[in-house]
């Protein structure tokens, strides 16, 4: 199955943001892809943290949700949604949530970020926790693909990557492939973007795929970038530096089953 994670450097407003994103989605559906992953904050990255309070989306409508689902029908494709706001029932929070897509236009998973990032060096400070409320499951879908195979998808955002029991629970429940996608800051993603994510694929002996932020952002914010596809047994598939593109990598199952079958690291679990 050819994937696509697609690097973003997302502004401040919101329909130049889908316009971007749509034009992607083009190119990875053209490309052949079946599945296009979007990066967190793919529709907006905005001047101050409380703005995606007033995007923010009622599930099952909206324009960001209309948006997708559109996308998914045009170009035949299974679609995450990197992040966008949906109501939490909180006035002042949002649930940051990643959206999944299938080619009919339906949403067919829903995962709401359930690590909030917080950092503090003195010269930079981020504290998600100000304006998004946790979720508290761990996600999966499932994606028949053309060649026969049903993938086992798991879901997860950013921060979640620093927590490894996530990945685990989802590998417990079948996962294949782990979906990351990320708007990592430049600072944290220069020391530990890459080895994480090499982390989680070897930990669970499955296919990663991360599109993330990339670049110089409009309202000053510098994110890392490399969007990335890792294979099972730890090594780089497929990977973009930094500003807008497409990382296409045709990820195969059986991969996931050698691995495993080598190294049944999942069956000797004690913990």
């Amino acid at each position: 199955m050819k994937v696509a994670a697609i690097q973003m450097v997302s502004a401040i407003e919101r329909a130049a943001n889908l316009a971007r994103a749509h034009r992607l989605l083009g190119e990875a559906a053209a490309a052949g892809a079946e599945l296009a992953v979007l990066p967190e904050y793919f529709c907006m990255m905005g001047a101050r943290d409380t703005d995606k309070l007033d995007l923010r989306e009622t599930a099952g409508a909206g324009v960001v949700q209309g948006f997708l689902a559109d996308a998914a029908r045009e170009f035949g494709l299974w679609i995450v949604g990197g992040t966008l706001p949906l109501e939490s029932g909180d006035r002042d929070h949002v649930f940051n949530s990643s959206l999944a897509y299938a080619p009919d236009g339906s949403c067919v998973a829903r995962y709401d970020k359930i690590h909030l990032f917080f950092f503090d060096n003195g010269r930079e400070r981020y504290d998600e926790r100000r304006v998004i409320a946790p979720g508290e499951d761990a996600v999966l879908f499932d994606l028949p693909s053309r060649d026969g195979h049903r993938w086992r998808i798991g879901m997860s955002v950013c921060y979640d990557l620093r927590f490894p029991e996530l990945y685990r629970e989802l590998a417990r429940k079948g996962a294949e492939l782990l979906l990351v996608p990320s708007a990592f800051t430049h600072t944290t993603g220069a020391a530990h973007w890459e080895v994480l994510l090499r982390a989680r694929a070897i930990e669970n002996l499955a296919w990663v795929v991360a599109p993330a932020q990339g670049g110089k952002h409009e309202n000053g914010r510098r994110t890392w970038g490399q969007s990335i596809v890792i294979d099972p047994w730890g090594g780089i598939a497929a990977q973009q530096a930094v500003d807008e593109g497409v990382v296409l990598f045709d990820i195969d199952a059986q991969r996931v089953d050698s691995a495993r079958a080598q190294l049944p690291a999942l069956s000797h679990r004690v913990l």
